[in-house]
Formats: C-alpha cells, structure tokens, sequence
C-alpha cells in the first residue's frame, strides 16, 4: 500500500499508534507513513540511548522470530550486541531473557525482542507489550526533536525510519495469507518444498523470467543457546540472489491450522535493498517478482487452485 496522495501529511499527527484488546501487540505509523514491526524492533534497538530504560546500561541482547525480517540483525551486528533468530513463540525469548537467573548462565538483559505479528517486548516483562512499545517510539521522537526551536519544523518518524534506511539499507517485507486451503494440498506444497527444494540439487533448479536466483532452502530447527533444547520444524527457507546487485532475498514458508477446516499457509517475502533511490518504492511493488518467482518454485497455482492469497498484510 502507499499513503493518499490528496491528504496534507503536514496536517496529521506525527505519531499514530494501535494496539489490541487487551495491549500485547502495537502498530507503529507516522504521517502518511507506516513502520513495519521488523523495522520498528530494529529502530528501537538503533535508538536505545533514547529510551529511559537502557540510556545508562545499554542492550545486551535482542531477538527476533525467524519469520521476521533480518533489519534487526543489521543493526545489532553494528552495535555489536548478541542476537538472536528463533521459533515464533514468546517462550524462547522467555528463556534467553532468564538466561541468568534461572539458568545461571550468560545475562542477556537488558534484552528487546519481537515478532513480525507485531508484538514488540522487553525483560521488564515475559510477554510481548503493545503500551511499552508505543512509549519507546515517543521516547525516541522525543529525543530526535530536542534542539528544534520553536517554528521549526518536526522531526516525524518518516524522517527518522528513511534515515535509518539511507544508513542500515531497506528490508523491504510482506506476507502473503492463503487461508482455508485444502488440507492436502497444503501439506503437498510443503512436501514439494522440501523434495525439490532443501533436499534437492540448487544447481538444476531453473529461474524464472526475472533476475532472481535461486540459492538453496533449509528447514529452520532452533537449538536453545540457553537450555540446550532442540526444536525442529519451524518452517521452510528459500534463499535467493538478486541480479546485478547481488542483494539477498528470502522467502518464509509456514503452515498451520491443518484440520478438517482447512489449512493457512503463510508466505513471508524479504528482499534487501541499499539502494537509497529504491527506498521509496512501496513494498507489494518491490517484492512482486520475488513473490511471483517463489510461487512458481512450489506450484502454488497448481497444487491448491488459488490464484492469489487471501490476505497480503
């Protein structure tokens, strides 16, 4: 989606936010302007000196789900602050948040984490918090505009994500919903997946019209750095190269809800981009070919009927 061209940005607030019923999960917006929660967890982090609760310890660690994009990761190699990728599921940042004291292992608080179902959390808490992260967000405002005088114009939080854009590159990030797909169908995509593509040969896998190769794909398993617990099967990993540039591209796989009323199968789509010029370009756009090309690899069409998913968030 892209912002109303006929609406005045300048009269809007410069910060809109949401959160659910009961305050778990948050939405992030500026002016016209949307933040996604992969980027709002990776600014977060960038901006932590902003934010009362770390300006004097800092961060020592971060988290993000594995379907979530990989901006976090960016950020933390930067700042040089331990991160890590792991199933959805609050528990396993619960257990690296409790690392020390109950574990009496490494202390990775202070600690952020947060999935791309727009849940965003910190240590002070063992769940996700829609209010904490609002208020992150005007802590970091807050600090981008000490200085400006009065009359001047604002710092808004379309300038402060294109700047972090311009310095860290853009993880452009969709997710595609196909909903009440027949079971077996669902789990025949899933099997294609992993005969054609994690266990097969990468170097006999043909492109596509665009200019997008195709890597290699994995199953994503988590070993607990914490507890040493294992747990498999958290969805499948297609990596990709984008031609001439070079950038890495990824697309998610994940199923659920496999009963008689049918199954979800979720498609998560991340491409990289340092290209400051490209950085305006809306992300259903950016991402199409890589969609397109990732739907030919598994016989979407073919295998469930559905031409399109049903929901793209």
């Amino acid at each position: 989606g892209s912002a109303d061209a006929s609406t005045d940005a300048s009269t809007l607030p410069m910060l809109g936010a949401a959160n659910d019923g009961d305050g778990d999960r948050n939405l992030i917006a500026g002016a016209g302007f949307f933040v996604t929660p992969s980027d709002s967890m990776a600014l977060i982090c960038d901006n932590y000196e902003a934010i009362p609760q770390f300006a004097a310890t800092g961060l020592n660690g971060v988290a993000r789900s594995m379907p979530s994009s990989a901006a976090l990761d960016v950020v933390a190699e930067a700042r040089n602050i331990p991160c890590f990728v792991t199933p959805t599921g609050w528990k396993f940042f619960g257990n690296l948040m409790s690392s020390k004291e109950s574990f009496d292992g490494k202390d990775y608080t202070p600690f952020i984490c947060g999935e791309e179902s727009f849940g965003t959390g910190s240590d002070h808490v063992r769940e996700k918090d829609g209010l904490w992260a609002v208020l992150a967000w005007m802590s970091i405002l807050s600090k981008a505009n000490e200085g400006v005088s009065e009359g001047e114009a604002l710092v808004g939080v379309e300038e402060i994500v294109t700047k972090h854009w311009a310095k860290y590159g853009r993880h452009f990030y969709c997710r595609y919903d196909y909903e009440g797909v027949d079971s077996d169908a669902a789990n025949q995509v899933m099997d294609i997946i992993r005969d054609n593509l994690v266990n097969g040969d990468a170097s006999s896998v043909e492109s596509g019209d665009a200019d997008i190769k195709f890597v290699d794909a994995v199953e994503f398993g988590y070993t607990d750095p914490v507890d040493g617990s294992e747990t498999s099967n958290q969805g499948l990993i297609l990596n990709f190269e984008l031609g001439p540039s070079g950038d890495p591209a990824r697309v998610v796989f994940r199923l659920s809800g496999t009963g008689s009323a049918g199954a979800t199968i979720r498609m998560y789509l991340e491409q990289y981009e340092k290209d400051t010029s490209k950085h305006g370009i809306s992300a259903p756009v950016a991402l199409k070919d890589l969609a397109d090309e990732a739907l030919r690899l598994v016989q979407m069409e073919k295998t469930t009927g559905r031409e399109a998913p049903t929901v793209i968030t």
